[in-house]
């Protein structure tokens, strides 16, 4: 091995035991989200609601539903999820936290309430986005081991890579019929390259989640440099018609707007904050559980109006992949063939620092061979 590369195993080497096991809790939490709605469909009834004939309640009906229940708390998101499914008021309740109260868009019927913090699949994704530890230190320790992760992925592929094309064969398979050391160190290298294409792309989105420089960064990059100015224009309502507030609710009067703006949208997701200076968005999604292409409406809170309308149509390329980046990271953007990617893509993640741990191991334990003697004795010859 040249000193370049013994360089480069050492920094592979010990990377890998510095952040073995954030990227395995990572990885493998990551594996278990991958089919959460999946899971859940299957669990829960009240996530399915029979299709009707007759429009949406509004949100405004919803929301007071969900307030009523829950006295002193506060409302901003309500989600009508599809036609077959049921609409959920996100419900900020200081003795029970977060809440997702559902129910029927059509007839208003309470079906359900969800305490995030005792759903398995809200914990499984903050352990996958901060460890359960304060936010913002968990989110720098996950960003941080996953940007090492990356570095290790390409110094791995940088060691493997085959110097002849006779050795490209063997290197690119498992030689499941060997010793169990050779068929784990088969594992952590083939594997590994299989995976690292998707990894890297895992790595970049779940970045671009935590980190809002990741995110500036890719828009930058796909844009070619270009700027959009219209994409960051963020209109706020005009707090001095705060007074001739119209008396209906502009929620309402907007997502009836919207439904007709987006006739093609399955999803829909309304942000009111109440507040003086806020405004009221709504966002038109065109696949029911997907968050990428999406049609994008802010108005003014107090007379209704449309501040600004961004359809998906005329994005910048860097924002249309921004949009698609929570679909592509958990693999739900190409339906459930990219799903089962993410997932085996996530699990050989996972098992790489074990395995990799494994080979190092079974270096130390080998026997240091024994060093030819310089001067062999010769032997005696009698007469």
């Amino acid at each position: 091995m040249t000193r370049t590369k013994k360089s480069i195993l050492f920094i592979h080497r010990w990377l890998g035991f510095i952040t073995g096991l954030v990227v395995f809790i990572v990885s493998i939490t990551g594996c278990i989200f991958c089919f959460q709605d999946e899971i859940q469909d299957a669990m829960h009834i009240y996530r399915k609601v029979e299709v009707q004939s007759k429009p949406f309640l509004p949100p405004s009906i919803l929301k007071k539903k969900a307030i009523a229940m829950y006295p002193g708390s506060t409302a901003t998101y309500i989600y009508y999820l599809a036609n077959n499914r049921p609409a959920y008021v996100l419900v900020s309740s200081k003795k029970d936290g977060y809440m997702g109260v559902y129910f029927n868009p059509y007839t208003g019927q309470y079906t359900h309430t969800e305490n995030y913090a005792k759903n398995l699949f809200i914990i499984v994704e903050y352990i996958h986005l901060y460890l359960l530890l304060p936010p913002k230190i968990g989110q720098m320790v996950v960003g941080v081991s996953v940007l090492i992760f990356v570095a290790i992925m390409i110094t791995g592929i940088i060691l493997w890579w085959p110097k002849r094309k006779s050795d490209r064969k063997r290197s690119f398979t498992i030689k499941w019929g060997g010793r169990w050391r050779r068929v784990n160190y088969d594992l952590h290298n083939v594997l590994g390259f299989y995976a690292t294409s998707i990894a890297i792309v895992l790595a970049v989105t779940g970045l671009s989640i935590s980190f809002q420089w990741v995110t500036k960064g890719i828009n930058k990059a796909v844009n070619l440099g270009k700027d959009y100015p219209v994409e960051s224009l963020f209109p706020v309502s005009d707090s001095l018609g705060k007074a001739k507030a119209v008396k209906h609710s502009v929620a309402d009067s907007a997502f009836r707007y919207v439904q007709k703006r987006s006739p093609n949208g399955q999803m829909f997701l309304i942000a009111d904050d109440e507040s003086a200076a806020g405004t009221v968005s709504l966002t038109a999604y065109q696949k029911s559980m997907n968050f990428g292409c999406q049609d994008n409406y802010i108005f003014d809170r107090y007379n209704g109006k449309l501040l600004k309308y961004l359809p998906n149509a005329k994005k910048s390329p860097g924002l249309k992949l921004n949009d698609l980046n929570y679909d592509i990271h958990v693999g739900q953007v190409g339906g459930i063939t990219t799903k089962i990617i993410a997932f085996l893509a996530s699990l050989i993640c996972a098992s790489l620092p074990i395995t990799g741990f494994i080979v190092w191991l079974g270096k130390r334990k080998k026997k240091p061979k024994g060093k030819a003697l310089r001067h062999p004795v010769k032997a005696k010859i009698t007469v």
